[in-house]
């Protein structure tokens, strides 16, 4: 069931465009465009505001609201069930678009049901299916709390990389560079260590796991240590340690890719990691207040 731009405006008491802004930006759950048209989902929640005054202010609400999910715990298989069907279409959808991937959403849900898309690649297609299995194996890792590691990493690398068998779960073995990135990427005989020392400091760190993720994800993605899948590795590894965490996953949108980009860009030109901080903290909070919402009906 679906309501009208309209429809969901009256509903949660703002503009239509408003409402426009909110699905162009991918912050209305399972909205999609059909023509010109934007159809909401009946059951979608009104997105959280996301601007707050200060990192500290955003990093106690989230741990207020993962407090209050933790109280309702534990949840049933029904509610862990509809809570992943409600993520995982539009996860694979959004980490595989960022990367070049072509299916839209719906072509996306239709493809991990089974179907064929006409006229698009069957490396789309395999990049769909092997991103779900990779967050199947994900979260039967969370179930088990097993610990990040280079092993780890490339067995979630492995799955993802479905197109490229001799790449897949392997260290490149060249030189890369990144089109627009303002960071080198390592050479390919000092990725072993920078990926030793990754797993050490981040076993260390003491930091909120905000912060902790946000600097973890930013220099593995500058040690870049696959040939290629490096993107929807990276943020499959920030989803194990956030649902270890007691956290809900989260999903970086397509169409937030220039903030995320950038995000990369602050911290490794300006030593900056406020911008990913920030960006991956809005999207907990929103998750967060979908998880409670969902478990209030």
């Amino acid at each position: 069931m679906f309501i009208t731009v309209k429809q969901a405006a009256e509903k949660w008491g703002i503009s239509d465009r408003r409402i426009r802004e909110l699905c162009s930006e991918g912050k209305i759950q399972g909205a999609y465009k059909e023509g010109r048209v934007w159809r909401i989902p009946i059951n979608a929640t009104k997105p959280a505001d996301g601007r707050y005054k200060s990192k500290e202010n955003i990093l106690d609400i989230i741990d207020r609201k993962k407090n209050e999910l933790d109280s309702r715990r534990p949840l049933t298989e029904g509610e862990v069930e509809r809570l992943k069907e409600e993520f995982i279409v539009e996860y694979t959808y959004n980490s595989n678009a960022i990367e070049g991937n072509t299916l839209t959403l719906r072509e996306t849900d239709l493809v991990l049901r089974g179907l064929t898309i006409d006229q698009k690649p069957l490396k789309d297609h395999m990049e769909a299916v092997g991103h779900k299995e990779a967050f199947d194996f994900v979260s039967e890792l969370v179930k088990d709390n097993v610990e990040i590691s280079e092993s780890i990493i490339k067995q979630i690398h492995y799955l993802v990389l479905v197109d490229k068998k001799q790449d897949r779960g392997v260290y490149r073995r060249v030189p890369v560079h990144i089109m627009g990135a303002k960071h080198e990427p390592v050479q390919p005989y000092l990725i072993e260590p920078k990926m030793q020392e990754l797993m050490i400091k981040f076993s260390e760190s003491t930091e909120h796991i905000v912060t902790k993720l946000a600097r973890f994800h930013i220099e593995f993605e500058g040690i870049h240590p696959f040939i290629d899948g490096n993107g929807r590795t990276g943020r499959l590894l920030v989803n194990l340690e956030l649902m270890k965490a007691g956290f809900p996953p989260i999903d970086i949108k397509f169409t937030d890719r220039i903030a995320y980009y950038n995000a990369f860009d602050e911290y490794h030109v300006k030593h900056n990691l406020s911008a990913m901080e920030k960006l991956f903290a809005g999207y907990i909070n929103e998750q967060l207040d979908l998880y409670l919402k969902i478990l209030q009906d």
